[in-house]
């Protein structure tokens, strides 16, 4: 097979679509790109329009009622109305016989409703599907997991993360948005629903909490109540080993539905199970977090999002340094780029103010329609995964020219060879709601990698784009080398994939941590080995 051709099989495998862009989107898919969070905007301000149009409807349809309401109020009110009037009398027999009838059973409310329901239903192909809720969900659980936040201090809208008795702000928005009982609920449920109790608790638990201080109050948009939330708390806690609190709270939940049979056996059971074992009042279980059998580095990935990219002490180091970079280059001769050294092996190095802010932008908006759910390679297949959460687009540079002069500056910046079949075409990424990218190489490790149909090598060379800016979060660390680099707008982040023998480099394990706050977009250039023969010599060396 040719380069050429090998490419194309590539970019096929990866899911590139040639077709409308309006099919790149997917239902299901919209939590994993904020962009595509973005969008949903535009439905549901759709839907506050149908909604104005409903209350303004029922506003007058309530101001008639009450109109007729006061009318017949004033008549009963007044103690001098006779009923041997004959015009107070008839009026009396046509209210009874024909004006409350027509009061009761008025048209006017079943069509304002169904204009409403009419409304929602054109716009409901727009909405996202309940895989975007499960999504976003488990997002916030990341969230909580990898920042360590508090779930009480999210449910207020606070990002802090409490360690011990230590709490530092992450983050510190200009407005508070808080989550409702609901809100937790929904949240808890998708962990529960997984059986995964050790989230399921705590925003359960916060439900409760925010139910119990508003019961009795009802909100139509709520799908929940206090007694969901305790029925799925009490049995989170018994599934945990925790029988006390599951007796407790399901006496509470008694307290609301003393006629639920479900309940009142649940109850005598576990009071049956603590009479057997006493000791299980004092000896609860511990509730410990589900392990990640795919992320053996969980804690060392986890202790680097954690910095934030932070690295205070690089300053004492001699030998990473600052310089500005032209590579011998005319290209960059009298624009030179301003060049970090942020560390030698794995040789990482971000170049500043790589793009311009105008050319960031446009190469979003190229990507943007295009857009998909970003894949990983498993053994011959491209498939979509949790630890991966983010969409992709991948641009030809034949797509714009400012693709063409971005090619020239990277090959006159690292002085490799950037043009297919010697190097893949501009991937875009947008990540979602907490979005991220796990551990994992950039060149295969497998022989049956999708990445050897190009029939160009392994991927020699990293050169990623950092399109935007972040509030906080996101960072991409080295798990192994043991450093993060926080998101730099428009600056480029470079690093050698395999040592000049040809060899994986293992210290090049890398992570996108989860964004916390902000919408993260970055441009990987993907350099192969074949091409850079005379520009990257090879050695026998396996340090090299």
């Amino acid at each position: 097979m040719r380069p050429a051709a090998g490419l194309a099989a590539l970019l096929a495998v990866l899911a590139l679509r040639a077709g409308d862009p309006a099919g790149a989107a997917a239902r299901g898919d919209t939590f994993s790109a904020l962009t595509s969070v973005a969008r949903a905007l535009a439905p549901e301000r759709r839907l506050l329009g149908l909604l104005r149009r409903y209350l303004r409807g029922e506003e007058a349809r309530l101001r008639d009622l009450t109109r007729f309401y006061d009318k017949v109020l004033s008549l009963h009110e007044d103690s001098a109305t006779p009923v041997s009037n004959p015009l107070l009398a008839y009026t009396l027999i046509k209210r009874l016989q024909s004006d409350w009838r027509n009061v009761v059973h008025s048209l006017e409310a079943s069509e304002n409703i169904r204009a409403l329901k009419d409304g929602y239903e054109k716009v409901e192909q727009d909405l996202p599907a309940f895989e975007d809720l499960e999504g976003a969900a488990r997002a916030l659980m990341r969230l909580q997991d990898v920042y360590m936040l508090n779930v009480k201090g999210l449910a207020r809208g606070v990002f802090q993360r409490v360690a011990g008795s230590a709490v530092t702000d992450l983050y510190s928005p200009t407005r508070l948005f808080a989550l409702t009982a609901d809100d937790c609920f929904q949240v808890g449920k998708v962990a529960y629903d997984m059986g995964d109790y050790y989230h399921a608790i705590p925003w359960l638990e916060e439900a409760v909490s925010l139910f119990r201080g508003s019961y009795g109050e009802w909100k139509t948009e709520d799908e929940a109540s206090l007694e969901d939330a305790l029925d799925h708390l009490a049995f989170a806690y018994f599934q945990a080993g925790n029988v006390s609190c599951a007796l407790s709270l399901s006496r509470e939940f008694l307290l609301y539905s003393p006629d639920n049979k479900r309940m009142a056996r649940n109850v005598l059971k576990y009071e049956k199970l603590l009479a057997e074992s006493p000791n299980r009042v004092v000896a609860e279980a511990v509730i410990q977090r589900p392990n990640v059998p795919h992320l053996q580095t969980r804690d060392t990935y986890e202790g680097l999002c954690q910095t934030l990219g932070s690295q205070p002490t690089h300053y004492q180091i001699p030998s990473l340094y600052c310089s500005y970079e032209t590579n011998s280059s005319p290209y960059l001769l009298l624009q030179p780029v301003r060049k970090e050294v942020i560390h030698l092996e794995p040789y990482v190095v971000l170049y500043h103010d790589f793009v311009s802010d105008g050319e960031a932008q446009k190469i979003r908006g190229l990507a943007e329609p295009w857009l998909q759910r970003s894949v990983v390679a498993s053994g011959e297949k491209q498939l979509p995964v949790e630890y991966r959460i983010s969409k992709s687009a991948w641009l030809k540079d034949t797509v714009d020219p400012l693709l063409v002069t971005l090619d020239h500056r990277i090959g006159a910046l690292t002085g490799l060879d950037v043009q297919p079949p010697y190097a893949e075409y501009l991937q875009v990424v947008n990540y979602g709601i907490g979005g991220h990218y796990e551990p994992h190489f950039d060149h295969a490790t497998s022989p049956t990698s999708p990445l050897y149909r190009m029939k160009s090598g392994n991927r020699v060379a990293t050169f990623m784009i950092y399109l935007s800016s972040v509030e906080a979060g996101g960072a991409t660390a080295f798990i192994y080398a043991n450093f993060s680099v926080p998101v730099v707008k428009n600056a480029a982040l470079f690093w050698w994939n395999l040592h000049r023998s040809g060899e994986g480099d293992g210290d090049t394990l890398h992570a996108g941590c989860p964004v916390l706050v902000g919408d993260k977009w970055v441009a990987n250039k993907w350099i192969h080995e074949y091409g850079q023969e005379f520009r990257r010599p090879c050695t026998s060396s396996p340090k090299d």
